[in-house]
């Protein structure tokens, strides 16, 4: 259950919203077995944990394709995105500075622009 809730979450939730989502199908999950299933999943590889500095860990599914993220600090939404240009900067920097780089994880954190785009 708590696996099938973390596949159709298009946020990032954290443990607590992983129980109300997981007990409003199963009223008989408790916070500790989300708890646990959360940290075994995340020592499998299965889930990602993310730490967007609002003092919750969040998670994901581990993603296929890499992606970053930019937190709106105001709501806490978290917006995936990919570009290329910013990607292929990344590793000429690594390289640049003697790395071949073999991962990497970027947070953006923002406020909404009051000007339109």
């Amino acid at each position: 259950m708590i696996a099938q809730v973390l596949s159709e979450s298009d946020d990032h939730p954290d443990v607590e919203k992983l129980h109300e989502r997981a007990s409003a199908r199963d009223p008989r999950i408790s916070i500790a077995t989300v708890y646990r299933t959360v940290r075994l999943f995340e020592e499998a590889g299965i889930l990602d944990r993310h730490d967007f500095g609002d003092g919750r860990a969040r998670y994901e599914a581990t993603p296929e394709a890499h992606h970053d993220h930019l937190i709106d600090v105001e709501t806490g939404k978290v917006i995936e995105f990919v570009d290329p240009e910013l990607e292929a900067l990344q590793r000429q920097i690594a390289e640049r500075l003697g790395y071949r780089l073999v991962d990497h994880r970027m947070e953006l954190y923002g406020v909404k622009s009051d000007r339109e785009a």
